[in-house]
């Protein structure tokens, strides 16, 4: 049953007099539920509490905190249709993409339970003293990552489970052993606040301490008063560059900076080299219209840019694509800010010099989104910055090359992105070396055949890339790896060995992986 509240810790709290209102972006519509403002003294609350919960939370075993990530996932599981239908009302997204998104967030949850019920994530590395070398004594050494204390989430647009309340970065840092405080997204209110529920009951079924989770309701007030807050400790952010940027900035200018992992978007250029396209130009744009159109383009791994060499073969995947994109249906878009802005964006990128569209250029109606292509040649496209910025939506500009060189051009002159992807054979690999080295700087993630949309949650996977599709290139916001966000190393100098943390001690009792006098070892 949704509470319309915030939750201060495991209290329930409404102090607020001003309200938000969840709306369904297919008619505009409004939902059911009101949903309380935090006032400043109920995040100060929230902040507290967390650090509060911090002195107890991070002494917790691996165990411990694995079995309340397990509950997090049963509880939301629980949540049953209830959660599926606010989602989809909230988002206008299909039942049946929200049920997936579920299935992943609770995914990302059990990742995260394996990972600290092995244990070696802590990365425990061991250099043991040498007191007789000359001409001075090596004292005795060891690492290992503990946890940074109380972290704020900023819940995403786009994916209102596996990006917001119980999402990735909420899932890692409470993995690595610190609170968090997770700034609801004004456009799934409801969701969030069944979510935030489910993960206060997993907490109190498993005898989690109050405050190691809260949840605050407001805009971007709330959410600089978060990022100011002397107790926090980082900033966990997936949206647009303005956003991101903005809290970057925010957290930089704080006596004590703190770290904003932000995932701020990407155009994902996808490069169509020319073996490839001979082959099956026709087929190959039928892959591409339904990777630009997949969710009505509101991935940040949609491919919104197409670069390839001007040939008769892409004259016909030009053709085919326009025609693909034409047969697919608009759909309602996540609400009506996203709405407004992609057909704002779009129109600004049409209206550039040398920019031609290919298709229906109308503005829909009710939140709709008309998927769109369009082309420009590449002299021109690498004149002009605007032609670089994302359009979030089901829009895709092709850069038309007249030869291999300027296909380079475009590859060293992009900026930093998520994805960059070949559609390629092997032969084309061979034949094209720089634009393969160049995209491979740019990104965080390279593609051979195949498209960027869908991110797979497995260890393998880095999410992010060099700025300004994220804020710190070097960490993945999916996958195992995302823990390390949320964690700094400490050493331990001459320790007593039964002083220690388990995960450094002689014996090795928890039996994980270390790094022992340079040797990777369980001994």
């Amino acid at each position: 049953m949704i509470k319309g509240t915030n939750f201060i810790g495991k209290t329930a709290s409404a102090k607020g007099k001003d309200s938000l209102f969840a709306i369904n972006p297919t008619d505009n519509s409004q939902l059911a539920g009101q949903f309380t403002v935090a006032t400043e003294a109920e995040v100060n609350e929230a902040v507290e509490k967390a650090q509060s919960a911090y002195s107890v939370y991070q002494e917790l075993s691996s165990a411990e905190r694995a079995d309340f990530l397990d509950a997090i996932a049963e509880e939301i599981m629980a949540l049953g249709d209830e959660l599926v239908k606010r989602a989809s009302s909230e988002t206008g997204l299909p039942e049946g993409r929200i049920q997936g998104e579920r299935g992943r967030t609770c995914n990302q949850l059990k990742l995260n339970t394996a990972l600290l019920r092995e244990g070696s994530w802590v990365n425990a590395t061991i250099d043991t003293a040498i007191p007789d070398r000359s001409p001075a004594p090596k004292p005795d050494l060891r690492k290992m990552q503990i946890p940074i204390g109380p972290v704020v989430v900023f819940g995403a647009s786009n994916f209102p489970l596996a990006y917001s309340t119980a999402g990735g970065d909420t899932a890692s840092a409470l993995a690595a052993g610190n609170p968090v405080i997770v700034k609801g997204h004004e456009s799934h209110l409801g969701t969030n606040d069944l979510v935030s529920q489910a993960i206060l009951s997993a907490a109190e079924k498993t005898g989690m301490p109050d405050g190691v989770f809260s949840m605050v309701n407001g805009g971007i007030p709330v959410g600089q008063q978060l990022v100011k807050h002397p107790l926090v400790k980082a900033v966990g952010f997936t949206g647009s560059f303005q956003g991101g940027k903005a809290l970057f900035d925010l957290a930089n200018q704080r006596p004590e900076p703190i770290p904003v992992y932000a995932e701020m978007g990407s155009i994902n250029p996808t490069f169509i080299l020319p073996h490839k396209l001979e082959k099956d130009p026709e087929g190959l744009a039928g892959i591409v219209a339904g990777s630009i159109t997949l969710g009505v383009g509101q991935f940040c791994t949609n491919p919104g840019l197409l670069i390839a060499i001007q040939s008769e073969a892409l004259t016909k995947f030009s053709t085919a694509l326009e025609s693909a994109i034409a047969a697919t249906p608009p759909s309602t878009m996540l609400n009506e800010k996203i709405a407004t802005s992609y057909y704002k964006l779009r129109e600004e990128a049409l209206s550039q010099k040398g920019v031609s569209a290919h298709g229906n250029t109308a503005k829909l109606e009710k939140n709709k989104g008309n998927a769109l292509t369009a082309s420009v040649d590449a002299q021109s496209f690498l004149a002009n910055p605007k032609l670089h910025e994302e359009v979030f939506g089901p829009f895709s500009l092709m850069v038309v090359c007249a030869n291999a060189q300027e296909m380079e051009q475009v590859a060293n002159a992009l900026q930093g992105q998520l994805t960059g992807s070949l559609l390629a054979t092997d032969e084309d690999l061979n034949n094209h070396p720089k634009v393969v080295s160049a995209l491979r700087q740019k990104v965080g993630r390279i593609i051979f055949d195949g498209m960027p949309t869908g991110v797979e949650v497995c260890p393998s996977m880095h999410h992010g890339g060099p700025f300004p599709s994220s804020s710190d290139g070097k960490f993945t916001s999916v996958g195992k790896d995302a823990i390390y966000r949320f964690t700094r190393p400490v050493s331990y100098q001459n320790w007593p060995n039964q002083l220690l943390p388990e995960a450094l001690q002689d014996g090795n009792p928890l039996g994980i992986w270390r790094t022992v006098n340079n040797t990777f070892t369980k001994d």
